[in-house]
């Protein structure tokens, strides 16, 4: 492999471009690395041996790939840009442990193919995540991928700081952090930032900054809930209206069947002011309300059996 070839510049990254007459598209993202530094802390904070299998979306100019193959066992490499992919061959030549998969990652039959891959293997996804689709991704690999133990994402910082945020954050100003996504995520995997990444590190230059998250996935989920699906419908009420209390948000997003009455009897069961906000509520607090409600709904169940 081409261990000596260094990607990670914009004199490269301009070279590639001209040779193959490319054309960044900024609607897809496309904004290529040229920080040799970020580079090696994506590569070193993945932890990859050559047991490992690696998943990475979105490979582009095939920066970040390259040095994935030199510590991998193998790279799947999803790319949805035909025209980008003959750049990336060309970066790839020499790397004969890289599948390239052309097609959305977000695609179902694009997702059977890439779960195919990895059956049975220990595997870990790498990215350098398109703005435009960081967030159903990370979901995606998140809930769809159970066989990937760890996840190293480069990704907007904004939605960066919003995955690790706690109860009550903000990054500055009225922007709250904790919510939904948070918690979809903690649930799940253990997470924390790398690094931040200047928007001046990229070729050509996005209008945001970046950061490197690492999740690693949990044994079991974070809390223990007796119905998950009702977890998270319980989690998207709460956060349906920010400025409304938890009370009022609870009763108007899933009050059928337990009406008012109920939310407020399963909150004083828990011991929760119904007066507090969603972003004050720790991701206990949310299992111990869905819990609750579990409880409440099975002796409304069989009260009304004849």
């Amino acid at each position: 492999m081409d261990k000596e070839r260094n990607l990670a510049t914009q004199s490269e990254v301009q070279r590639l471009i001209d040779k193959h007459n490319f054309k960044p598209n900024k609607a897809m993202g496309q904004n290529f690395l040229i920080n040799s530094n970020v580079l090696d802390t994506i590569i070193e904070g993945a932890d990859i041996t050559k047991e490992d299998y690696v998943l990475e979306i979105g490979p582009g100019l095939g920066t970040l790939t390259l040095k994935l193959a030199e510590r991998a066992g193998h790279v799947i490499a999803v790319e949805v840009d035909r025209q980008i992919i003959p750049l990336l061959k060309d970066t790839l030549q020499k790397s004969d442990n890289v599948t390239i998969i052309e097609g959305d990652f977000l695609n179902p039959i694009v997702g059977e193919q890439i779960k195919k891959s990895l059956e049975n293997k220990s595997a870990v996804v790498v990215a350098n995540l398109p703005y435009y689709i960081t967030t159903p991704a990370l979901m995606s690999i998140i809930e769809d991928y159970k066989m990937l133990k760890r996840a190293v994402l480069m990704m907007q910082k904004e939605v960066a700081y919003r995955v690790i945020a706690q109860p009550g954050s903000r990054l500055s100003g009225s922007v709250k952090d904790y919510g939904v996504l948070s918690i979809a995520v903690q649930y799940y995997m253990q997470a924390r930032i790398l690094t931040e990444v200047s928007r001046a590190d990229f070729f050509p230059s996005p209008g945001v900054d970046s950061a490197v998250v690492r999740l690693d996935r949990r044994k079991n989920p974070a809390v223990y809930v007796e119905n998950e699906r009702m977890f998270f419908s319980i989690v998207r009420a709460a956060f349906g209206q920010r400025r409304k209390t938890l009370f009022n948000s609870l009763s108007a997003g899933l009050g059928y069947p337990l009406g008012k009455e109920g939310i407020r009897k399963v909150l004083e069961k828990t011991g929760i002011n119904g007066s507090r906000r969603a972003e004050t509520l720790s991701l206990q607090e949310f299992a111990n309300i869905t819990n609750e409600i579990s409880k409440e709904l099975q002796i409304l169940s069989s009260s009304q059996q004849p």
